[in-house]
């Protein structure tokens, strides 16, 4: 693990013209002063692609308010790297959707968290969805790939079928569905994330519709993200339906190794800190104003990269004895640390039983 070269998500600046009550970074509309320059961001994506970095995610904040992120995203391009944009979509108008694909933008993830009241209420502006509708449009028209980034709560998850309509009347090709993460002014959340129940039911009821958009002969891009007891779970269930294809799931589950932070991912803030992953913040890695990412990340010194990289054995409670460790190596480190004080704590959003996942 510690030879994988990780993909980067780089949140570009703080500030945003949202103030979303599950934003991961608190962001709000105030520039930090000390974002890294242009100059210092071209060094960072000259590093990465020395290192070998294949895809650089373009965050914030909202990105669109970095006055050089086309620049930015341009020399990305030209470096050899993928190129995606995470964005709420909202200031995504013709000109900007058209300046993004000339720019080399590869991707463009917009968040639009259920129908328009569910949305508007979640990104705390009324509007948003609208807007937000627009940008996907707009983007659509530009020849940009585009789709959907989708956070699970109790106020929106009885939504996840309007998604999958969305995605079939708007021909959008890919919608990620996000497990809530206890950070920045997420960790205020918490008692809105969906229980376990109440996951396993969105769960099903994303891989159900998926079924459905595939009989209909629609090849969608259904992803999940930051709970990697999916993983696992779409393999128990697939055991009692199609043991070919579950074994064809474990295959891969085991190829992809589940939570890669510190590994296969890692993030960079507006300041220059770098992190094991974008969610991760209270930890802090170093910072490329000091020296380079592709310097901290390869340095075997760093007690908390070390152990990332050999984490099995530090895991603690339900992760340390369970059969799927390999497949999903502990979950979320940063939800366990917001609610147990552990870094090395299970993970309390894991939703499967102790008997799925007895040894």
């Amino acid at each position: 693990m510690g030879d994988r070269k990780p993909v980067v998500v780089w949140n570009c600046t703080v500030r945003c013209n949202l103030a979303c009550r599950h934003c991961y970074t608190a962001s709000s509309d105030a520039a930090a002063p000390d974002e890294l320059t242009t100059a210092a961001a071209q060094a960072l994506l000259e590093d990465l692609a020395a290192f070998g970095v294949p895809v650089v995610l373009f965050s914030g904040g909202e990105p669109l308010l970095r006055g050089d992120l086309m620049e930015l995203i341009a020399r990305a391009a030209a470096l050899g790297m993928r190129t995606v944009v995470s964005t709420n979509g909202t200031l995504i108008d013709a000109a900007a959707a058209e300046r993004l694909r000339r720019a080399g933008t590869s991707y463009v993830g917009i968040s639009l968290d259920g129908a328009e009241p569910a949305h508007d209420r979640l990104r705390c502006r009324r509007g948003a969805y609208e807007a937000a509708m627009k940008g996907i449009r707009n983007c659509r028209a530009a020849g940009l790939k585009v789709g959907l980034r989708f956070t699970l709560t109790r106020h929106n998850a009885a939504d996840i079928p309007w998604v999958f309509a969305l995605l079939r009347d708007e021909d959008i090709p890919r919608a990620c569905f996000y497990h809530l993460v206890y950070s920045g002014r997420g960790a205020a959340m918490a008692g809105e994330d969906l229980d376990h129940q109440g996951t396993r039911k969105a769960v099903d009821c994303i891989i159900d519709e998926t079924a459905g958009l595939f009989r209909q002969g629609l090849t969608k891009e259904i992803l999940t993200v930051d709970n990697h007891a999916d993983g696992p779970y779409l393999y128990l269930r697939l055991s009692g339906q199609d043991e070919g294809r579950a074994g064809e799931v474990m295959a891969l589950l085991e190829r992809t190794g589940g939570n890669a932070s510190g590994t296969g991912i890692g993030c960079v803030s507006w300041d220059g800190s770098v992190h094991p992953d974008q969610f991760w913040r209270t930890v802090r890695l170093g910072n490329v104003k000091q020296r380079p990412f592709s310097q901290i990340w390869s340095d075997r010194t760093l007690p908390l990269l070390a152990s990332l990289r050999q984490r099995s054995s530090l895991l603690k409670g339900r992760c340390a004895t369970c059969r799927f460790l390999g497949i999903c190596s502990g979950n979320s480190r940063a939800r366990a640390e917001a609610v147990t004080g552990d870094i090395w704590g299970a993970d309390p959003a894991c939703y499967l039983t102790d008997e799925e996942i007895s040894p």
